[in-house]
């Protein structure tokens, strides 16, 4: 992410943000993942998939400022 601020230019409330951001998409990828899981209709599961990546794409997003 071009311009992005790294770890040490973030404040500490940034900082904590970051954490619980991640930590909720985390979460949900758990949850979707074990929904998907136990899916029998397959448009539906398909959906939750696609969600599930979606949150793993943002998750990676988001740790990268942590680098």
């Amino acid at each position: 992410m071009k311009g992005a601020p790294n770890m040490s230019e973030l404040n500490q409330i940034e900082l904590q943000n970051l954490r619980h951001l991640i930590g909720h998409h985390d979460t949900a990828i758990q949850k979707l993942q074990e929904y998907a899981s136990q899916c029998t209709d397959q448009q539906l599961k398909q959906m939750l998939q696609q969600s599930t990546q979606s949150a793993q794409t943002t998750k990676q997003a988001l740790m990268t400022f942590l680098h």
